[in-house]
């Protein structure tokens, strides 16, 4: 039997924080992305569901697209701090149980508010971290000859561009320094399409 090699997952952000007396951050988006050629059906697990309301828990993908996934903490009670829950997105064939990838999602819920700024490097920094473990386990699973260079600098840029803050995710109230660094929706599906056409290259 033919093994089936597992696809990276992409997902922004890749952990969440809510913020007991931050009503705004009871509700926070999760956003899949699609950069491959196909379609491909998703669903959304959590260790604790009786603490979250999902938005489309589960739902299929086009290629080049992404889905937005709206989740709200509706236990915000102080026995709740600082226990770290999980959602695991798992990726399917579509039309197929056969498992592509999965990616798990720490999620926190913290006593008081939050520091924007400093809550946002925390997240870019763990975002570079789990993304660059990706790509290379990703590249080295499809590499049939000598490493195609070019393709693996533009994944990392378009992985990096994935990495910052949407335009609609942070409501403008970041400083105009910040809002530099954000990103549209639509930029970003560009950005995912160039990340599958380079997997697609570095399977060749």
């Amino acid at each position: 039997m033919t093994e089936v090699k597992r696809l990276p997952v992409f997902v922004f952000p890749s952990s969440l924080n809510f913020f007991a007396d931050e009503s705004s951050s009871h509700k926070q988006m999760v956003t899949v992305y699609n950069p491959y050629d196909f379609v491909v059906n998703f669903k959304v697990l959590c260790n604790a569901p009786h603490k979250y309301q999902i938005g489309d828990p589960e739902g299929s993908i086009k290629p080049h697209c992404c889905m937005d996934i709206v989740i709200r903490h509706i236990s915000i009670l102080p026995t709740c701090y600082h226990v770290t829950d999980k959602f695991r997105i798992q990726m399917n064939e579509h039309n197929s149980r056969q498992l592509l990838g999965k990616k798990d999602i720490p999620v926190i819920l913290l006593p008081g508010k939050s520091t924007r700024i400093s809550d946002s490097t925390a997240t870019s920094l763990d975002n570079f971290r789990q993304f660059s473990t990706d790509v290379p386990s990703a590249s080295s699973s499809y590499q049939n000859a000598g490493p195609n260079y070019i393709a693996i600098l533009v994944a990392v840029v378009c992985i990096i561009a994935l990495m910052l803050p949407s335009n609609e995710a942070e409501g403008g109230s970041s400083s105009s320094f910040w809002s530099m660094f954000h990103l549209s929706s639509q930029q970003k599906l560009v950005f995912a399409y160039s990340l599958g056409k380079c997997i697609g290259d570095l399977r060749n």
